[in-house]
């Protein structure tokens, strides 16, 4: 797959707890983005943060997790990002999406042509 230099990057900002279809919600997403063959997603586990309700999450040095904060990353080219977004739409109740250009350097696969 060939990536243009000038691609987008769609940001989701869930919490950790948020699930889905009976999976964890980053998952879903993913799968969903790799169904919709999408050029790429990474998960991210935040440390601390809060979202529209001010609720702070933290990870504490005795609790291993309070729903800590997720974000996903998928970079792609604009049309299939806005493809993919009423896709998951409906499953993220509580959230952030963002959008921002990027340039694209290289997108390889480690496979020799």
């Amino acid at each position: 797959m060939m990536l243009p230099e000038k691609g987008h990057l769609l940001r989701i900002f869930i919490g950790e707890d948020d699930r889905h279809e009976g999976k964890p919600l980053y998952e879903w997403i993913v799968h969903k983005a790799r169904e919709a063959g999408l050029a790429g997603a990474t998960v991210l586990r935040g440390l601390e943060g809060f979202g529209a309700h001010s609720r702070l999450h933290t990870a504490k040095f005795l609790r291993l997790s309070e729903d800590l904060p997720i974000i996903i990353e998928i970079v792609d080219t604009l049309d299939k990002i806005e493809a993919f977004l009423p896709i998951i739409d409906g499953a993220i109740e509580e959230g952030l999406a963002t959008i921002e250009k990027v340039e694209i350097r290289f997108y390889r696969s480690g496979k020799k042509r």
